[in-house]
């Protein structure tokens, strides 16, 4: 924990201290925050899944993807790195992170799902250039996500299966879920019973979770 009589990070001198570590940090409150690693496979074959197809689809337009080495200040003094995005801004080889961020997206993981779903999506949606923000679940076909209207208010949205799309036209970019989850197996997920299956189950059963 930081000492709370210690003086904030400017984010020159965090990004200086940054490459000098191997380890990937975020800065947050005016000091850096290490991140979690040891990421399952599957978040990782989502990751490069994405980078993949969006290079491919924005290719000529003047976006380019990037990944979690680059990063975006979402707040005043405040970097965060999320797993993949798009930068439409003019690109600075030299900088550490992305000069006009329209898209991020993040894939969901056990250790940081409830975080990326609420505290780092208030975050990104402060972020005046961002005109998507996309949540992607590792453990079935399904995407949440975010794009502002014409009145620059954030609207939700929710895609479920496979033969669904995600629609980013900030970027003009279509994302077939089939390419997002290219090679993923999802986990057997348990039969609920409906009500009307209810009166087959055994008197013992009935109302049993």
């Amino acid at each position: 924990m930081a000492d709370p009589a210690a003086k904030s990070w400017t984010i020159e001198q965090f990004f200086a201290w940054q490459s000098t570590r191997t380890e990937r940090y975020e800065l947050v409150g005016g000091f850096p925050v290490r991140m979690m690693a040891g990421a399952r496979n599957v978040h990782d074959d989502i990751v490069i899944n994405l980078l993949a197809e969006l290079r491919g689809r924005l290719r000529g337009s003047g976006c380019r993807p990037f990944s979690g080495d680059s990063s975006i200040e979402t707040l005043p003094g405040q970097i965060r790195r999320p797993d993949v995005g798009v930068d439409c801004g003019r690109r600075d080889p030299d900088a550490f992170k992305a000069a006009l961020p329209r898209v991020v997206i993040e894939v969901l993981s056990p250790s940081t799902r409830d975080f990326d779903t609420f505290e780092k999506l208030a975050e990104y949606k402060q972020v005046d250039s961002l005109e998507a923000i996309v949540v992607v679940e590792p453990n079935a076909p399904e995407v949440v996500a975010w794009s502002r209207d014409s009145g620059r208010a954030w609207l939700r949205r929710i895609v479920e299966g496979l033969d669904r799309t995600v629609d980013l036209p900030a970027v003009g970019v279509v994302l077939p879920l089939t390419e997002i989850y290219d090679g993923v197996v999802f986990p057997a997920r348990p039969r609920l019973v409906r009500r009307d299956d209810a009166a087959d189950l055994p008197p013992d059963d009935e109302g049993q979770s």
